[in-house]
């Protein structure tokens, strides 16, 4: 198998998340525990499956990419380790599922890699990132790629975060001359041969975003190279038709970047920044800002509005539209989607997904706040689904991705002995297409041919059978769609 697969990754915490366990499920065919999903589905949903990245509390089993349908069953389980940014993304105009995986630190930024997985999970790339970074705990990482970001461009590149422990002046902030900072960093890499086309530095700009007017200030705990102080917090990047747009958490701004990495705007959340902002556009904290309708004259931007911090708990989060006027510079309200029977406020973390230009469909994941939220074009909840308690379990990001895979690897199967013959729990992890199963009873554990003694419709992830008074001791199963075999697993002996 590939390599992935047997990579058990690291199973470090963000630091405001509890030790709380969540409720999980168990399988006789996988040695799996993914988070229960509670499911509320009140209407019409897109289609596609969850794709989440959960973590937290005191339970490693099911802390992983995993994939669920919309009555809360499990599709996929990945390895047991930290994961970020779980999705379906286009490749060279094939769909793929990527997720950065690595270690989390507690000061909320990671070092890890990026996976890219064709439809039979087979890992086609492996994104790494290489250079003269410097550490909080001093030690060189294989990988220096962060967890926030990794957005696979129309290009076929791949945008990726980084952030480097840097020795700076910070006087001006009330500290000393010396002090150590976390400068943010964005790279554009090529994904065919992993090769850095384009680079920029937040510091290296710091006369068009000056460190006082952070919204993050430094404390007296902060300012070491082991506790740096953070006064960007990069979390998003995204291409626009002349260079980038990039959100920075701790200024509450968008910053739209030019090809020579000089800042041509500023998109303030606070004050409007460069535009003038005409109605309640204001937002704080946010995350993953996204590009949609671009012209020269004008785009729309979507973006998480946390609106919360772990120490600063204001108003309930929301997912905002604004008309961002380039012209005239002037930004417009346009959506603001919540909850009014469920306020949640999430302190980190979350995403903002617009899933159908043509009806309005967003779906959210409130990042701290293990929710996920789909909202129709009228702004009702339509869709929504909890997998931990609130403040324990976190995923960075969830989506909803169309998504249609038939796994490398065989079908799972397990045979326990009953009474009245044999009990046959079957899965086949990953798979999506499949909608029945045949089982079939072997004459040896090395039968080319079996003969079929039942077949059941799939259940869920984990689909069991009662066989009575099996003529062998030696079952086999096949999943199938409809007549057609897409699996089948190896001999089981009981």
């Amino acid at each position: 198998m590939a390599r992935w697969w047997y990579t058990a990754g690291s199973t470090l915490l963000l630091s405001s998340l509890s030790a709380a366990a969540w409720p999980y499920s168990t399988y006789t065919s996988m040695n799996f525990q993914p988070p229960k999903l509670e499911v509320n589905k009140t209407g019409t949903t897109e289609a596609g499956y969850l794709f989440l990245g959960p973590r937290g509390g005191v339970q490693p089993a099911g802390q992983a990419a995993l994939i669920y349908d919309d009555e809360g069953n499990l599709v996929y389980e990945g390895p047991e380790e930290v994961t970020a940014n779980f999705r379906v993304q286009q490749l060279n105009g094939e769909d793929v599922i990527t997720f950065w995986s690595g270690t989390m630190m507690d000061l909320g930024f990671g070092y890890g890699a990026v996976h890219i997985l064709d439809n039979t999970y087979k890992e086609i790339h492996t994104i790494t990132l290489t250079g003269a970074f410097v550490t909080p705990d001093n030690v060189a990482k294989d990988s220096y790629i962060d967890l926030h970001e990794s957005h696979i461009t129309s290009r076929n590149t791949l945008l990726v975060t980084a952030y480097n422990v840097t020795q700076h002046d910070l006087t001006s902030l009330g500290g000393n001359s010396s002090e150590w900072m976390l400068d943010s960093h964005f790279y554009e890499i090529d994904i065919s041969t992993n090769q850095v086309l384009y680079s920029w530095s937040a510091l290296d700009h710091e006369d068009q975003i000056p460190l006082n007017s952070s919204h993050q200030k430094l404390g007296a705990d902060v300012g070491s190279q082991e506790k740096p102080y953070d006064a960007y917090h990069i979390n998003s990047i995204t291409t626009t038709n002349n260079g980038y747009l990039v959100s920075l958490r701790h200024m509450w701004s968008g910053y739209h970047i030019l090809p020579n990495g000089s800042i041509e705007w500023q998109l303030s959340g606070a004050n409007g920044g460069d535009f003038a902002q005409v109605g309640s556009a204001n937002f704080s904290w946010q995350h993953d800002m996204r590009v949609y309708n671009e012209t020269d004259e004008d785009m729309v931007l979507n973006l998480f509005n946390n609106a919360n911090t772990p120490t600063d708990s204001e108003t309930p989060t929301t997912g905002i539209s604004l008309s961002i006027d380039l012209v005239n510079k002037k930004v417009t309200s346009l959506r603001s989607l919540t909850d009014p029977n469920d306020p949640i406020h999430s302190v980190s973390q979350g995403s903002y997904q617009l899933l159908n230009e043509a009806d309005g469909h967003v779906f959210m994941d409130y990042g701290s706040i293990s929710k996920v939220k789909e909202f129709d074009g009228d702004g009702n909840v339509v869709f929504s689904a909890q997998f931990g308690p609130d403040n324990a379990i976190a995923s960075y990001r969830g989506y909803r991705c169309q998504w249609s895979a038939v796994p490398f690897w065989k079908p799972s199967l397990t045979v326990q002995k009953t009474s009245e013959g044999a009990s046959v729990y079957m899965s086949w992890n990953g798979a999506t297409d499949y909608d029945n199963w045949v089982v079939y009873s072997a004459a040896s554990a090395n039968a080319v041919n079996g003969t079929q003694i039942d077949i059941a419709q799939r259940t869920g992830f984990e689909t069991v059978v009662s066989v009575d008074s099996p003529p062998t001791n030696y079952i086999q199963v096949a999943a199938r769609q409809g007549t057609k075999v897409l699996g089948t697993s190896e001999i089981f002996s009981f």
